[in-house]
């Protein structure tokens, strides 16, 4: 091998490197990745467990029945830090029409719940480990990007899967025509 072709090998591994980088690093929006069909049943959906404030159990089925928006996110995520609030008003005006709200992290359970309450988030929020990230995966989240926000149906079915954030008029919106819907 010549040194202009090792030049050019290490040139071509140099851009492939910084294109890979680029499109895992690149916010969610216009542009990036959809989300994948979701890979899970119904029954394996709320069959998932994760741990609840107090460290407890608690299955995914206790929503069986009812309209869930169900979101990934971590404490370091900015894009899910601007989003919760919103969730939180949007959670307050729809939790008397059964919609429920949970938000699950794979991050230490006391982290996340500091985090819930320095932020005033009044939806459950759970924890699980790499749990959290396989059901993501499995859920349409390919890359495993922040936040992603599942909204399913009171039957089990995923209604809408997103990568990046929600704006609370978006959320309103998609919420009011499911439930028109299921009218």
């Amino acid at each position: 091998m010549t040194q202009k072709s090792f030049f050019a090998l290490i040139g071509a591994l140099a851009l492939a490197a910084g294109t890979i980088a680029w499109l895992l690093s690149r916010p969610a929006g216009i542009g990036a990745e959809a989300p994948a069909t979701p890979a899970i049943a119904a029954a394996a959906f709320y069959s998932t467990s994760f741990m609840d404030a107090e460290g407890r159990p608690q299955a995914l089925g206790q929503f069986q029945g009812r309209l869930l928006v169900l979101n990934f996110w971590a404490t370091w995520c900015g894009p899910c830090r601007e989003e919760m609030p919103a969730f939180t008003r949007v959670h307050a005006r729809w939790k008397d029409r059964g919609v429920r709200f949970l938000g699950v992290s794979a991050e230490d359970s006391a982290k996340v719940n500091q985090f819930g309450r320095d932020l005033g988030v009044s939806y459950p929020l759970w924890t699980g480990g790499d749990q959290v990230n396989e059901l993501s995966r499995r859920l349409g989240n390919r890359l495993g990007v922040l936040p992603h926000t599942v909204i399913v149906a009171p039957g089990g079915e995923i209604l809408e899967t997103r990568v990046g954030p929600y704006t609370e008029a978006e959320l309103e919106q998609r919420l009011t025509a499911y439930a028109v819907k299921r009218s």
